[in-house]
C-alpha cells in the first residue's frame, strides 16, 4: 500500500488515517441530543492514537466540535514529540460551548474561521494545521468563495498547508477546488453507498478523496449482526435523520444490514475481518481515497491496520460485491 502525495503540497499520506471523532467522548446538540459516540477513557484515545502511529498510520483527521474542542486536546497530547511524523487535518464552521460540551449553532464568516483556526492551534498544541476543512456542508458556494480565499490567507501566513471542503456536493467541492492549495474533499463513500459522482469529480481535478463514514457507523465493523451499537450518549442510539443505517436504540436498519450480509463472505475472505474487508475495497475502488475509520481502543487501531497487509480487494472481487447489491456499471 503506497503512500498517496498531494499534488505539489509536499504532504504524503499513508492509505489509511484514523478517524478522531469517536475519541471526543460525549457531548451533544443544542436540543440536548447526543452527537458523540458515547464515553471514552482518554488513556486509551491516547494508547489508541499512538498505537496507529507505531503501526505506519500517519494521517490524523479531527474537528474542533467533535467532544465541542475534546478531541482536539487528546490529539495533541497523543502526538506530543511526534507531531513531524504526522500529517493532521481538523474543521471547523461550528460554533460550541466547551464547558458544556454543546453545539450552539453555525459561522461562515473569515473572522469565525481565523479565531476558530486560532483555537484548534492552541488545542491541538501545533503551529500549523496540514489540511484545515470546512465542515459546513450546507454553506452556500458564495460563502465558499469567500472562505477559500480566507485559507490562502492562512497558508500564506504559514498556519495551514492546504485546505479541502467536507461535502457531498461536487458543485460545492469545486469552489474549494478553484484555488490553489485545495489539496482535497472529505465525502462520505463506503461499500453500501458508492459516491461516483464526487470520486469521478476528485481524480478529474487531482484531489484527494478523504473518506469518512467508510465504516458506515460501525456497521460494516462488527460480527454483531443485528444488534444494538447503541449506548447512553451514542448518535446512533438516538440517530437523526441523516443517519439512516441505524433505528432508535442503534439497532441496524434491517435494509442495511441484509445488505451486509449480502457481501459479507466476499469482504472477509482471504483472512480478512469485515472492517478490513470494507477498507479494501474502498482502496480498490480509488487510488486516491484515504479511508479515515473511527478509532478510539488500542484493538480498533491494530484492527484497521492490519487490513493494509491485505491490500485492496481485486477486480473480480469488486464485480461480484456490485452483482450482489445489484449495481451493475453504477461505478
Amino acid at each position: 500500500m503506497e503512500n498517496r502525495t498531494w499534488g505539489d503540497s509536499g504532504i504524503s499520506v499513508g492509505a489509511l488515517g484514523f478517524g478522531c471523532w469517536a475519541i471526543g467522548g460525549e457531548w451533544r446538540d443544542g436540543d440536548g441530543s447526543p452527537l458523540g459516540w458515547g464515553r471514552v477513557d482518554d488513556d486509551e484515545s491516547l494508547a489508541a492514537v499512538r498505537r496507529a502511529l507505531d503501526l505506519g498510520v500517519t494521517f490524523f483527521d479531527t474537528a474542533d466540535l467533535y467532544g465541542a474542542g475534546h478531541s482536539e486536546r487528546v490529539l495533541g497530547r497523543a502526538l506530543k514529540g511526534r507531531r513531524d511524523e504526522v500529517v493532521v487535518a481538523t474543521k471547523w464552521g461550528n460554533t460550541f460551548d466547551e464547558d458544556a460540551r454543546t453545539r450552539t449553532g453555525e459561522d461562515a464568516s473569515p473572522a469565525y474561521a481565523r479565531r476558530a483556526l486560532t483555537a484548534s492551534l492552541r488545542r491541538l498544541g501545533t503551529d500549523r494545521v496540514d489540511l484545515y476543512q470546512l465542515h459546513l456542508g450546507g454553506a452556500s458556494p458564495e460563502q465558499g468563495a469567500e472562505l477559500r480565499e480566507a485559507c490562502e490567507e492562512f497558508v500564506r501566513e504559514g498556519l495551514v498547508r492546504g485546505y479541502a471542503w467536507s461535502t457531498d456536493d461536487p458543485a460545492r467541492a469545486a469552489v474549494f477546488a478553484d484555488g490553489p492549495h485545495c489539496l482535497a474533499v472529505q465525502h462520505a463513500c463506503n461499500v453500501l453507498e458508492d459516491a461516483p459522482g464526487m470520486l469521478r469529480f476528485c481524480e478529474s481535478r487531482g484531489l484527494a478523496s478523504v473518506v469518512r463514514s467508510p465504516l458506515a457507523m460501525g456497521l460494516l465493523a462488527s460480527t454483531q449482526g443485528a444488534r444494538s451499537r447503541g449506548a447512553t450518549g451514542d448518535i446512533r442510539a438516538l440517530p437523526p435523520a441523516w443517519l439512516h443505517w441505524f433505528g432508535r436504540g442503534g439497532v441496524p436498519e434491517p435494509r442495511w444490514a441484509a445488505r451486509v450480509d449480502a457481501v459479507r463472505s466476499v469482504l472477509t475472505g482471504g483472512g480478512r475481518t469485515l472492517a478490513q474487508g470494507a477498507l479494501a475495497w474502498l482502496w480498490a475502488r480509488s487510488p486516491g481515497i484515504v479511508p479515515i475509520p473511527g478509532i478510539r481502543t488500542v484493538a480498533q487501531a491494530e484492527e484497521n491496520a492490519g487490513a493494509l497487509a491485505h491490500g485492496p480487494l481485486t477486480g473480480a472481487q469488486m464485480e461480484e460485491i456490485d452483482t450482489l447489491l445489484g449495481r451493475q456499471g453504477a461505478s
